[in-house]
């Protein structure tokens, strides 16, 4: 391996849909990179390594782990010592968590809940189409969809949504304060809903689990708060930012688009490319436990690593012409939803969402167009999941 300098990391992108230039410089499968406070860990950029490593059981993703990669100065403040739940625990205890909810994420149950999305992205659009003919597709559209969906799911309130999403970009974007704040106010929230809920139950999942797990002694109070927390941030954030950079990329790639149109049927490959075409998560974060000799090179028990899917899921060992769109490449080669044990959970439900919303949102205005010169509009940083800031648009 080529050892390439301890290059800074995350960096902002210049163009929302490519990895930042300067990642070029990184070798793969492996590299040293510096984080905000000068610590150098390993980024993990090939996909072969990245398989082999995400499935290995002497990598960790407990942050409390004393060496785990701290990435900017939120998670330093407070998100790394939030109490550890499903994404953030080892096996068993991570196994043991995630078999509760996998009723709740399977096809099945994605299939059952797809004509409800369907009514939600087609009732967003009335909206939009009456208020018409220009809209801030961020605000109106890709965030509402899934929003509305998990809180459907969860049993959480919609009318709170703007509270939530309101602490969710505070923890994202704000100052490392401000991110600790949020996070509490989200944990009094959810502690809060739980105890109205064990007097007035509801059939959310939220629901499920106090009758299942808390009223038979599996899971305290705390234990379900923290995993609220998690479903209910990741079960928007990152599908609003796909479908808000998503519909950035295909209005950018008006041939692919095209190819859409006339053949429907390719939304579901399309959503898998977009997937690892647009890398959103760049960054997971793990440790290593032990001595781990990979690819030629050593990585020393206590040294962090951190996963750059938008390198990985362009390793030309795996994808021919990876800075290209193409749905017809084979498909869920990507590492978009991690890999191995801790594979996202909900990736059946998000796929269901991006599909139904592109596919309708396309359908729906046809003569959909940025309503702004494309350089000028903003997206988000490279220390935060990766999506437009704002998307005007008119049809």
């Amino acid at each position: 391996m080529t050892q390439s300098a301890a290059l800074p990391f995350p960096q902002n992108r210049t163009c929302p849909f490519h990895p930042p230039g300067a990642y070029d410089a990184l070798a793969r499968p492996l590299s040293r990179i510096t984080l905000y406070d000068g610590r150098e860990v390993w980024a993990v950029t090939g996909h072969t390594v990245a398989r082999e490593l995400m499935v290995d059981q002497r990598v960790s993703v407990e942050a409390w782990r004393d060496g785990f990669p701290i990435p900017d100065p939120r998670f330093a403040t407070g998100v790394r010592d939030r109490r550890p739940t499903v994404c953030g625990i080892d096996d068993p205890e991570h196994a043991a968590q995630r078999r509760t909810l996998i009723p709740s994420f399977t096809l099945k149950r994605t299939a059952e809940l797809r004509p409800q999305i369907q009514r939600t992205v087609d009732e967003l659009l009335d909206a939009m189409v009456a208020q018409g003919p220009s809209a801030e597709l961020v605000s109106a559209f890709a965030l509402p969809v899934p929003s509305m969906v998990i809180c459907s799911l969860l049993g959480v309130p919609y009318e709170d949504h703007e509270f939530f999403e309101t602490q969710c970009r505070r923890m994202s974007r704000g100052l490392p304060e401000d991110a600790f704040d949020a996070g509490s106010q989200l944990d009094t929230y959810l502690g809060e809903l739980i105890d109205r809920k064990q007097v007035t139950p509801g059939d959310g999942l939220l629901d499920d689990l106090i009758r299942t797990q808390m009223v038979e002694g599996e899971m305290e109070r705390a234990d379900l708060v923290a995993l609220a927390f998690i479903l209910l941030v990741a079960g928007h954030e990152t599908t609003a930012n796909m479908l808000s950079l998503g519909t950035f990329t295909l209005l950018q790639h008006p041939d692919k688009l095209a190819e859409l149109r006339a053949d429907p049927s390719l939304w579901p490959a399309a959503v898998d490319e977009l997937m690892r075409f647009l890398a959103i998560a760049d960054g997971l974060l793990r440790l290593a436990l032990e001595d781990i000799e990979i690819a030629g090179t050593t990585i020393k028990a206590g040294e962090g690593l951190v996963f750059a899917p938008s390198l990985i899921n362009r390793d030309t060992e795996v994808f021919d012409n990876p800075d290209e769109l193409d749905w017809h490449r084979p498909v869920r080669q990507h590492l978009g939803f991690g890999f191995g044990v801790h594979q996202c959970l909900g990736q059946n439900l998000a796929r269901a969402e991006m599909e139904i919303a592109l596919r309708t949102l396309f359908e729906r205005l046809p003569d959909l167009r940025l309503d702004a010169p494309a350089e000028e509009i903003p997206f988000k940083p490279g220390d935060t999941i990766q999506g437009m800031l704002e998307l005007p648009v008119t049809w």
